[in-house]
């Protein structure tokens, strides 16, 4: 990489104010890289730029870190597996599964998870509706239209003292005033994502 990851990595961390250990930080780096060499066979991610990667998809996810309870959390159409494989690195107590239907992209979720030693990590194929057996307390995504689409196709995931967390750029005003009737927002957080000259949100959302 022409500029320095670690030392990028290491300021947004500070900035963000997340305590990483070398091995996180490390892991971080490798889930980085393994990014890079998969998008050029695979097309996991439209951005190329292996520094607008780490900002774009490693550092808009980690800010999410002070927001994570530690119970649980599955991120819904996670793709390349953000959030969910950040959040597995920086919580290794914490029991994180990621949900996605396209084969390709859970296929380098599982190498990842096999690569990096994530014991932590579930990764399941499938669509939201195959999966409705389980539940959880904390309900991620960074893939969803708008938070009526998140709440309603995800509700099935989540547990009933569970929360929706998310993550959007600018303020959803219009979005929120269509959330059904049987959620409602309890807290919102305004991220200064470093080095991303954009807004970025987290919504915690909960039954009514």
């Amino acid at each position: 990489m022409a500029f320095d990851a670690k030392k990028m990595l290491q300021s947004g961390l500070a900035k963000l104010s997340i305590n990483a250990t070398a091995e996180q930080q490390d892991q971080l780096l490798n889930y980085l890289a393994l990014l890079q060499k998969w998008n050029k066979a695979y097309n996991l991610t439209a951005i190329r730029d292996p520094e607008q990667m780490l900002v774009k998809h490693i550092l808009d996810s980690v800010a999410i870190q002070p927001y994570v309870a530690a119970t649980d959390l599955i991120d819904v159409g996670s793709g390349a597996g953000l959030p969910g494989i950040p959040m597995a690195i920086l919580n290794p107590e914490l029991p994180v599964t990621t949900l996605d239907s396209n084969g390709k992209k859970t296929r380098f979720q599982h190498q990842v998870k096999i690569e990096l030693g994530l014991a932590n990590l579930e990764v399941v194929h499938g669509r939201v509706e195959e999966f409705a057996d389980r539940k959880f307390t904390q309900v991620t995504s960074r893939a969803f239209a708008s938070i009526e689409d998140m709440v309603t196709l995800s509700s099935s995931l989540l547990a009933d003292d569970g929360i929706f967390l998310a993550m959007k750029g600018r303020y959803p005003d219009s979005e929120l005033e269509s959330l059904p009737a049987e959620y409602q927002l309890l807290e919102t957080y305004s991220l200064n994502v470093p080095g991303l000259d954009e807004e970025r949100h987290l919504l915690k959302i909960g039954r009514a």
